[in-house]
């Protein structure tokens, strides 16, 4: 059958989809073109990435992972074993310097088992007993080493020669004692006395803070409280030079700590002690929890900042001071000279602040841009911040998981990637209307805001994960009371210290005073204001890994690639947002216990004596009550054998504190807690003294079909700081030392 030329339907119809065909090719010829643009545009962004020179910030980065993974290790890893795969990692990276593609990816993977290796290393290096079963009443001696002023109390770290009590097992070298307030022995002096002894403090939580970590690796292997009078005798032998030195600097801080508080009594004189000899536990909980709401804690503990001033002010009074001396001005080289004086200056205020290791890390980055001045190298550099960071990770790699190495690091790099990237403020630099603000300041009150921002910005992740709260208003109490603490506090303060031993240091108090009660009022007033508490629930290492990784892409690329960063960023904001919360909390000694209610709040089943635990789970609950709130009672009943409370479907979770109480409520309950070893088998969900032995805390979370659990020691773990539990059997309770996980249909009631 003919067709009817071009004014056919069917005619049209084919030249339609021909043309359409034409077109599609085109289309996807195009795409095709710019599919292939685009991957070689990425190709060259990346070449360009690893360029030499691009990676050493990097090596850093992977030397860091290395202890993180070290630290996540279920078991002790084996020197014998972390050893020899880093030097083969290192000479692989070596061989494969000339390969663009391998050699980078070899360098991380030797960066990751260096850093793994080093860690391992330092575990060995620093290895001592631990504490594995509380002490009801021990006696004990030692040389105090450590002596801390707090708010309620006083506390001691003593070197122990001798110690005797039940159920000890191994002697700790070192405990850290809680003792009545000012009644601390001097440093140095030799005591004895009566104490109750318990291990290091596991997490409180799930995914929590782990102290037991913190405290071995300042090689503390038990904590406590004294008992009774404390005798300062005779010692049995010398404690050593390194003893009399610390004894040496301890009535050095004293004697400035008392001078500070003759003149500043309060808040004033401890926020001054504070600041100049890092004596901070003595300040009034009121103010100290402003300093946090408000961002401003940061000034309470010596760290980058507080040397900065230091050495900056010590190094422009030196450089002025010489070049008010023409000749010598123009013959040598005073700015080094300077950069010399102020080194000295930062290594002392390192030790009258106690060396503490957020101080002692603090010195490292400042000692290395001061050392940059001498030999004549850029200050502010990624290179800089390298070496700050491989420098305190090979002398304690355990600080990558502290938050205080996390959100200063994480600030300072933001700080120094905004400087190299460019600031805001220089362009336009020559016009009129810039040279009157510049005149006004409007250079310097934009760089503080905007320091204030990205610092800010950077720390938040951390802040989030390990304090449960953001600062809204932090900006603006930076820039209300940093200007007077950097032009007023800290001067004031460093002119005091020189002129103490001349007694005329009363004024320099007095000015440093006025400066502090300004910041005291900026944070009492910042704290005020409405939704200056922000409140973040708890969440995974997971958020927390992948916001790191958009911090450090955003910092370090210098190619567009680095807006992959803030992709990143929001994805792990979304991630943590989503992060399930549990339905039952349990302590790591079973007598804390705690539930989730019919309206989305903890109840707290059972206290014991552990408020501290209540306080960490509310804060990570983003709940602000506090401990002492009646209302965490709501729905829990209590008689003298045990407590029971209802989550939000009816279920029944029990605390058993009595043995006659296991049959009924094994019966009748979902979940059953209790400090003590069941003695029947029990259909419902156990967590009873074997299972948090094994397990430390455990978290519960309902799924719909049973109870998912989490437990802050993972099935098998045994790490020096938490050595695994001894398998002891008993009549009483021959069952497994984990908890039993039976579904269980949920309760009538």
């Amino acid at each position: 059958m003919a067709w009817g030329g071009d004014t056919d339907p069917r005619t049209r119809a084919v030249a339609g989809v021909i043309a359409a065909g034409r077109r599609a090719g085109v289309a996807s010829g195009d795409f095709a073109r710019r599919s292939e643009t685009l991957r070689k545009l990425v190709a060259d962004w990346a070449l360009a990435e690893v360029a030499p020179g691009r990676l050493l910030p990097w090596l850093a980065v992977a030397f860091g992972f290395g202890a993180v993974l070290y630290l996540a290790a279920d078991t002790e890893p084996a020197l014998w074993a972390a050893t020899p795969a880093a030097l083969v990692a290192v000479a692989l990276a070596f061989l494969a310097r000339q390969r663009p593609l391998a050699f980078p990816l070899l360098l991380g993977f030797a960066g990751i088992t260096a850093g793994f290796a080093v860690a391992t290393m330092q575990t060995a290096r620093i290895a001592h007993p631990v504490l594995r079963y509380p002490v009801g009443s021990a006696t004990l001696g030692g040389y105090v080493e450590i002596r801390e002023g707090r708010e309620r109390s006083d506390r001691v770290t003593l070197r122990v020669t001798h110690l005797e009590g039940r159920r000890i097992g191994v002697r700790p070298e070192r405990v850290r004692l809680a003792i009545r307030k000012d009644t601390a022995p001097p440093v140095g002096s030799f005591i004895e006395l009566k104490a109750h002894l318990s291990p290091p403090l596991p997490p409180l939580r799930p995914g929590g803070y782990d102290f037991a970590r913190d405290m071995y690796f300042q090689q503390i292997g038990a904590s406590g409280y004294a008992l009774g009078k404390i005798r300062v005798v005779t010692p049995p032998a010398s404690g050593g030079w390194w003893l009399r030195y610390a004894a040496f600097l301890d009535a050095t801080r004293a004697s400035i700590d008392r001078r500070i508080h003759a003149v500043l009594p309060g808040d004033r004189g401890a926020i001054a002690s504070a600041l100049i000899t890092g004596t901070r536990d003595a300040i009034s909980t009121p103010v100290n929890d402003a300093m946090y709401i408000s961002s401003l804690a940061h000034v309470l503990s010596i760290s980058g900042y507080h040397m900065a001033v230091v050495a900056g002010i010590v190094f422009f009074v030196i450089r002025g001071s010489l070049a008010l001396v023409p000749g010598l001005a123009i013959r040598h080289p005073i700015k080094k000279w300077a950069a010399a004086g102020a080194f000295a200056a930062a290594f002392f205020y390192l030790l009258l602040s106690g060396s503490e290791v957020a101080t002692q890390r603090s010195f490292i980055m400042i000692g290395i841009v001061l050392l940059g001045v001498m030999m004549d190298r850029p200050a502010l550099t990624f290179r800089t911040i390298t070496l700050a960071a491989f420098g305190v990770l090979v002398l304690a790699p355990q600080a990558v998981a502290h938050p205080s190495f996390q959100m200063s690091f994480a600030a300072t790099l933001a700080l120094v990637a905004g400087y190299q990237h460019g600031l805001p403020w220089k362009a336009g630099k020559d016009t009129p209307l810039a040279a009157r603000v510049a005149l006004w300041g409007g250079r310097e009150v934009a760089g503080l805001i905007l320091a204030s921002v990205v610092a800010g910005f950077a720390t938040t992740p951390y802040a989030a994960y390990h304090f449960h709260r953001l600062a809204p208003y932090g900006v603006l109490a930076n820039l209300g009371a940093m200007p007077v603490v950097s032009a007023v506090v800290m001067p004031a303060g460093i002119l005091g210290v020189v002129l103490v031993p001349f007694g005329v240091d009363a004024p320099c108090w007095h000015i440093m005073g006025w400066g502090i009660d300004w910041m005291i009022d900026v944070v009492l007033w910042v704290a005020r204001l409405p939704g200056a508490v922000g409140r973040v629930q708890a969440f995974g290492n997971g958020p927390l890994l992948l916001s790191t990784l958009g911090i450090l892409l955003l910092c370090l690329l210098r190619t567009p690639l680095r807006w992959s960063g803030a992709v990143l960023g929001v994805i792990a904001c979304i991630w943590a947002a989503l992060a399930p919360r549990p339905d039952v909390l349990i302590s790591a000694d079973g007598q804390t216990a705690a539930f989730r209610g019919a309206d989305g709040r903890l109840s707290v089943l059972h206290s014991g004596r552990d408020a501290f635990a209540v306080k960490e789970w509310l804060a990570a609950d983003a709940d602000a009550r506090t401990a002492k709130d009646k209302s965490l009672a709501t729905g829990a009943r209590c008689d003298s054998i045990g407590c029971i409370g209802a989550l939000k479907d009816g279920r029944l979770v029990s605390m058993v504190l009595a043995l006659e109480a296991f049959d009924e409520d094994c019966a009748r309950a979902a979940v059953v807690v209790s400090a003590r070893a069941a003695p029947v088998p029990c259909k419902a969900l156990l967590v009873d003294r074997p299972a948090w032995q094994a397990r430390g805390a455990i978290s519960l979370r309902w799924t719909g079909a049973r109870f998912e659990e989490t437990a802050a020691r993972p099935p098998g773990s045994d790490r020096p700081w938490a050595p695994a539990p001894r398998t002891r059997q008993t009549k009483a309770a021959p069952q497994d030392a984990t908890p039993r996980l039976q579904d269980v249909a949920p309760a009538d009631q």
